[in-house]
C-alpha cells in the first residue's frame, strides 16, 4: 500500500476505513451488525454492512488485518464458512503485510475476498455504481 499515512494499523481502523469507502460511494454503512448465532451460542457480528438505498442490495464485509506473520490467518477458512451462513452476500476485506502468499491465494480463490486497495472498484462493480 503506497505511503505510510495511508496504511491501516488495526482491525478497527480497517473496519472504519471500509465504512468510509462505502459511504463515499453513497451507500448506507452500519458497523458491528449482529446476525444469528453460532453452534455454541455466540452472537457473531458482521464488521460492516453496506446497503444501496435504491435497490436495497446488501453486502456484509468481514475485515481482516494482519501486520506480521503469525497464526491469526489460520482463522480465515472459518471466517469464509461463517460468511456462507449469513442471510446476505458477504466478503472478506483484508490488508496487512502479515498475510502469507498462500493465504492471500486462498482468499482470492474463494471469490469472497478483496484487498483493501481494490475495495472501491469492487464495490462500484457489485452495486452497479
Amino acid at each position: 500500500m503506497p505511503g505510510k499515512s495511508a496504511a491501516v494499523e488495526s482491525g478497527n481502523e480497517l473496519r472504519d476505513r471500509v465504512a468510509v469507502i462505502g459511504r463515499a460511494l453513497g451507500l448506507e454503512a452500519t458497523t458491528e451488525v449482529s446476525v444469528g448465532r453460532r453452534v455454541w451460542g455466540a452472537r457473531p457480528k458482521i464488521d460492516v454492512v453496506l446497503k444501496h438505498r435504491e435497490t436495497r442490495a446488501s453486502l456484509g464485509i468481514e475485515c481482516k488485518y494482519q501486520a506480521t506473520a503469525g497464526s491469526a490467518e489460520e482463522k480465515i477458512p472459518a471466517t469464509i464458512e461463517d460468511i456462507r451462513a449469513w442471510p446476505i452476500r458477504g466478503i472478506v476485506c483484508y490488508t496487512g503485510e502479515g498475510f502469507s502468499k498462500n493465504m492471500e491465494a486462498y482468499l482470492l480463490s474463494t471469490g469472497m475476498a478483496v484487498e483493501l486497495r481494490d475495495l472501491k472498484k469492487w464495490l462500484e462493480l457489485f452495486f452497479g455504481l
